[in-house]
């Protein structure tokens, strides 16, 4: 079904049937009348000769520069030009294609004065699949994402580089292919294009959609391992979770309970009656409280990600109903950049508790299990380097996490001097998302050969279906083999969502 583009009601889950499902957008007839009153509005400035930034001026600190109405079109041509200066890596497909229906929508809202053909050219290279050749570095997110967004906006006008259909193709051949003329920009369009935050929340919104499911992934994996080292749920009692009120604590607690119904060896330990542990470590009794932070985080993460969607966020903005042209900063990423520290945060927070767990379950000292998880220590080595792995991400995302946010180098002249570096916070997301899927992975690779190692006792109903997720791709681990395919064979399971569905 075709998602209207209002400007003003995307939701994150449409986000994501647009970027990953390829669901079409068109822009909404609302949309289109206040683009038009807008545009009106902009039309109106400049057969007046009256002076507007962007949109007769020059930029940045060239902004006292007046231009000529006969250059008006050329400025904006100039604009997109030298402001694609994009080094290093291009973004995913996927990036770039949120990046085309985030602008979009930013452009639907009518505060742009740009025209309709803008946005509906912007749609039809979602819809045919041309797709900007986008570098990732170049943005300090203050006057938005000029650099990535230039790129971009280059393909609209025939120029630059574009994939379509997998094939790497100058921008005015793949707008060729795909049936789409090229924009001829008018006043004010090429600051439309390229003055905003679509960079930065493209990676964002991307990253917290898998972060999501490693949240979910690691519950499961928790409760994989408490029964692998034969701790207790009573931790995981609703009434303490309840005491203290955090909605994301009290929703683990809910999934580590249900997870681990019905356990065999929980019931077998508990019968016991000889185990001299009163509690369990912190990185199992206090996993509602810290996977729990980790959860409220990426609920507030979501509100700023779904407010910053539908946001108009480029300068200067058109008030339609005033007449008015408003110079502003709503192109600032500082928004966007404390969200992606306080993500980067989160996804440090995941992968350190679960490389905790990991170790408990391979350390002879506290495992209460064969070491290393073998069942011929000394001849193998069993799981003592993929611990040793697991420590190493962990400790690469910390120094990952170190905040963006407070960081600011002037450009422009000094007029941009004070500066989010939301992109690259938004950047480094990624290789965290890989980090915390690997030590998860390895998690619960570790869990489900301490299972084994306490059979015939078996883990809840429900955390058998996530044993058996792994022991589909993964066999008991005997003796020594390379433990490498393993891990890329759960962390792909973990990527497919597999994990996270048994508890949706």
């Amino acid at each position: 079904m075709t998602i209207l583009l209002t400007g003003n009601d995307l939701t994150l889950a449409q986000f994501a049937e647009v970027v990953f499902r390829h669901e079409p957008v068109a822009l909404s007839d609302e949309a289109r009348r206040r683009i038009a009153a807008a545009r009106a509005v902009v039309d109106r400035l400049v057969a007046s000769e009256k002076t507007a930034y962007g949109v007769n001026t020059g930029f940045g600190e060239l902004a006292r520069v007046s231009i000529p109405a006969a250059d008006i079109r050329r400025l904006q041509l100039n604009l997109v030009r030298s402001h694609a200066c994009g080094v290093g890596p291009a973004l995913a497909e996927e990036e770039t294609r949120a990046m085309l229906l985030l602008r979009a929508n930013a452009l639907a809202k009518g505060r742009s004065g740009a025209r309709a053909i803008v946005v509906e050219t912007l749609c039809a290279m979602l819809e045919r699949g041309v797709l900007p050749v986008i570098p990732a570095q170049g943005s300090v997110g203050a006057s938005g994402d000029l650099a990535p967004l230039a790129h971009l906006a280059l393909v609209t006008i025939g120029e630059g580089e574009a994939l379509h259909r997998g094939e790497r193709l100058p921008g005015a051949e793949a707008m060729r292919r795909a049936g789409i003329p090229p924009l001829q920009l008018e006043a004010k369009e090429g600051l439309a294009l390229l003055n905003g935050t679509q960079g930065m929340l493209s990676l964002l919104a991307i990253a917290l959609l898998r972060a999501r499911d490693l949240a979910d992934t690691a519950d499961v994996a928790t409760a994989l391992s408490l029964d692998a080292l034969r701790g207790t749920p009573n931790a995981y009692d609703e009434r303490i979770a309840t005491a203290r009120a955090h909605p994301g604590a009290l929703r683990t607690a809910r999934n580590l309970a249900r997870l681990n119904r019905g356990s065999e060896i929980r019931e077998s330990h508990r019968s016991a009656g000889h185990d001299p542990r009163v509690q369990d470590a912190y990185s199992l009794r206090c996993v509602p409280q810290v996977h729990g932070a980790v959860r409220d985080a990426l609920e507030q993460i979501h509100r700023v990600v779904e407010i910053e969607m539908n946001s108009a966020t480029d300068n200067p903005l058109v008030f339609a109903e005033e007449g008015d042209v408003v110079s502003g900063g709503n192109f600032h990423g500082q928004p966007l950049a404390m969200a992606a520290d306080q993500l980067a945060i989160a996804l440090a927070t995941l992968s350190g508790i679960s490389e905790r767990r990991i170790d408990r379950m391979t350390n002879p000292h506290s495992s209460m299990l064969p070491a290393f998880l073998t069942e011929n220590p000394g001849l193998n080595s069993g799981f003592m380097m993929a611990q040793v792995t697991a420590a190493a991400l962990a400790s690469e995302n910390k120094a990952l996490a170190v905040p963006h946010s407070v960081d600011s180098v002037p450009t422009s002249g000094g007029q941009e001097d004070y500066v989010s570096m939301g992109m690259s916070a938004a950047r480094r997301l990624r290789p965290m998302l890989d980090n915390v899927r690997y030590v998860l992975a390895i998690e619960l690779l570790a869990a489900c050969q301490a299972l084994d190692l306490l059979a015939p006792l078996r883990t809840g109903s429900e955390a058998q279906k996530a044993y058996e997720l792994v022991r589909s791709v993964a066999s008991k681990y005997t003796d020594d083999r390379p433990h490498a395919p393993d891990i890329a064979a759960v962390a792909a399971l973990i990527d497919s969502g597999e994990f996270a569905n048994l508890l949706r």
